[in-house]
């Protein structure tokens, strides 16, 4: 293994990988019908990466010192035969850690082959437990009830599950006390994520954050809170736990409380784009490299030299005007 640091001494170790660009809710926050409805155009399959290209992709990154995958979308889920491609990462030596980010829709039923292929852990996406306030977020017609079956299955069959809620002012701020109830009794770590301005089509502006300490500040009257120290470099959540229990809560606090200056993370899209941050304006094409005679040497001499030069740290240098001016990619291709 080749340790790399970018242009501000930042390591690559965690890898996120979109298997599809394709979603089965219109999140108003992410993907609002207006802009991907019938008559939108999805990536063909012929210009998504294969699992054996996704493999092949994913041993140079560790090779190059990334420890830890999660594989997003879109909803990864939607993805045919998922579990096959998380056979083939599970077997690469070195990755210490594979996680799926979800939203839990197709769960129920797909848990048990997630976990028999070497699934460890899953991560929920979740922004309210009232169901019709749910239904309007997701524009899907999909009930809370059918997200908390996909729950309780994984962890029946035994994956590790957190729970991600977006809080938007306005959307759903007033479910962040119900939520933490309901997953401190369920003995699941929950995590509030502060409304990003990913992409272009959610009408993000500063007035709709609803900041950590504003959510901190809710929960303090309910619950006593005690801080959890970083487990690794780079890790985004600020943690905390409920006094008296092991459950834990977290915050992801890139408006208010940017993380940039430990980032590790990269990012892989559906179409083999690779991605330096979130808040990227374009990519470096891999799927060319890929499917051209190139050699892995020469595949993971391109990787190195392209985060050698990064210099990424957009979520400190956010203002209003470029927020508002800085054409970025949509969440819904970039993974999250």
């Amino acid at each position: 293994m080749s340790l790399i640091t970018d242009q501000l001494n930042r390591p690559l170790q965690d890898l996120r990988i979109s298997v599809t660009d394709r979603c089965n809710f219109r999140c108003t926050y992410c993907m609002p019908r207006e802009l991907f409805g019938k008559d939108h155009q999805f990536m063909p399959q012929s210009e998504t990466l294969s699992f054996d290209e996704i493999e092949r992709l994913a041993r140079t990154f560790v090779q190059l010192g990334v420890n830890k995958i999660r594989l997003t979308g879109g909803e990864p889920l939607l993805r045919r035969n998922l579990p096959d491609l998380i056979e083939k990462l599970v077997a690469i030596e070195g990755l210490e850690d594979i996680g799926l980010t979800t939203n839990a829709s197709l769960l129920e039923m797909m848990a048990p082959k997630l976990k028999d292929a070497g699934l460890k852990r899953i991560n929920i996406s979740l922004d309210a437990l009232d169901d019709p306030l749910f239904q309007s977020i997701n524009d899907s017609r999909v009930s809370t009830e059918r997200v908390l079956n996909g729950i309780k299955k994984a962890q029946e069959v035994g994956l590790e599950v957190k729970v991600n809620m977006v809080v938007k002012k306005g959307m759903n701020d007033q479910e962040i006390v119900p939520m933490a109830t309901y997953f401190k009794e369920q003995g699941i770590t929950l995590r509030y994520i502060e409304f990003m301005d990913v992409g272009e089509s959610n009408g993000w502006d500063f007035s709709k954050v609803v900041t950590k300490r504003e959510i901190f500040d809710m929960l303090e009257k309910q619950f006593e809170l005690e801080p959890v120290d970083p487990s690794y470099l780079g890790e985004v959540a600020k943690r905390y736990r409920y006094a008296g229990s092991d459950t834990e809560v977290g915050f992801i606090t890139s408006v208010s409380e940017s993380f940039c200056s430990t980032c590790t993370r990269a990012r892989i899209a559906a179409d083999g784009k690779f991605y330096m941050c979130l808040f990227a304006t374009d990519g470096f094409d891999l799927r060319e490299l890929v499917r051209s005679d190139a050699s892995d040497v020469e595949v993971k001499e391109a990787i190195a030299s392209i985060w050698n030069r990064r210099t990424d740290r957009y979520s400190d240098l956010r203002t209003e005007e470029t927020a508002k001016n800085r054409k970025k990619i949509e969440m819904s291709y970039i993974g999250g």
